[in-house]
This record gives structure tokens, sequence and C-alpha cells, in this order.
């Protein structure tokens, strides 16, 4: 394992509050020493500046690996998940209790379609 994967050992979570809420009852809540967090959970307050703020600052950590997103809030910043191309850390839209998860939404699942040729959407 190569010292950049070893340091990339967070998942960050953007999403509803039961989502986060569930994620850190798994234990994957972490604030370092700058007092920042590893999650945001929005909710109809939460501006999308916020969630945007959130997102690139999740690209930009060096210890954060992989990031969860409930779909219906990566919808709110569908152009910058469609623009996001780094392996790390990668970016995972998932479902919440409210909002089922459609695959034809999904930035990655849309690229892979594209690279082996099945992209009919």
């Amino acid at each position: 394992m190569s010292v950049y994967q070893k340091d990339r050992s967070l998942i960050a979570v953007i999403g509803d509050e039961d989502t986060v809420t569930g994620l850190l009852l798994a234990g994957i809540g972490h604030v370092d020493s700058k007092q920042k967090a590893n999650f945001l959970v929005v909710d109809s307050k939460t501006t999308l500046p916020t969630i945007e703020e959130s997102f690139i600052e999740f690209t930009r950590r060096k210890d954060i690996g992989i990031i969860l997103i409930n779909q219906h809030v990566a919808d709110d910043i569908r152009s910058m998940l469609d623009e996001y191309h780094q392996a790390f850390p990668t970016v995972l839209e998932i479902p919440s209790k409210d909002h089922p998860y459609d695959p034809a939404k999904d930035s990655i699942l849309k690229r892979v379609q594209k690279l082996f040729g099945d992209d009919q959407r």
C-alpha cells in the first residue's frame, strides 16, 4: 500500500440527517485538529454554496478516500460531479430513505457506460 493510499483513511458524507446520522453511528465521523468535520447534514435550510463548498473541501482533503453523497443532494451540484474526474477521493451517489436511487442520474455509472460503449441514454 502506498503512502498516498494509506493517508486516505476517511469516508466523508454529504446527505440528509438520517443518512449522516446512520453513518456517524457506524463510526465514520471525524473532526480534525482544525475543527473540520468529514460530514455535512443537508436540510431545507442548507444553501447551495454551502453544499458546493463542502464538496470542494472534501475533494481537496488528503485524508479522505471516499465521498458518499445522497443522490438527491448530488442533483443540486450535478454539474460539479460531472466535471469531477479524480480517482481519489472517489465520489459515490447513494439513496436516502425518502429518495430512491436512480442509475440514470449517476455520474460515475454514466462514465462507465460511456467507457464500455454502452451509452444508450
